[in-house]
């Protein structure tokens, strides 16, 4: 997942990275609000991926238990002078043709939560 989430990155594909979700799935903002949706998912990919960025992610762990696996993967974002980086927490679910899809995604899945 981390992988295919770094080529769609920094190939500026978002429609890629939202056909990595299952159509319901949740993705936890910066500000700790939930974009729910494929449509508020794009939102929220459309604006990282106009920052002209690049992604690089390492999976920490990847924990599988029938159809469901949590992931963590650490991950440095670099656009010009910006930088920064996170560990994610989310939740994937295998489809019924073998491939993974996000149904929770928590990019900065470390940090505090907003006060």
């Amino acid at each position: 997942m981390h992988r295919a989430v770094d080529e769609a990155f920094n190939a500026a594909d978002v429609e890629g990275l939202v056909a990595l979700y299952e159509p319901d799935a949740r993705m936890v903002r910066l500000d700790g609000s939930v974009a729910e949706g494929s449509e508020a998912i794009r939102q929220e990919w459309t604006g990282l991926v106009a920052m002209r960025g690049r992604i690089s992610t390492v999976t920490a762990y990847a924990i599988e238990t029938g159809d469901i696996a949590l992931l963590r993967g650490d991950f440095t974002f670099k656009s010009g002078d910006v930088e920064f980086g996170s560990s994610t927490a989310e939740v994937v679910r295998r489809q019924p043709d073998g491939t993974w899809l996000y149904i929770i995604d928590h990019p900065s899945g470390s940090a505090d939560p907003p006060s």
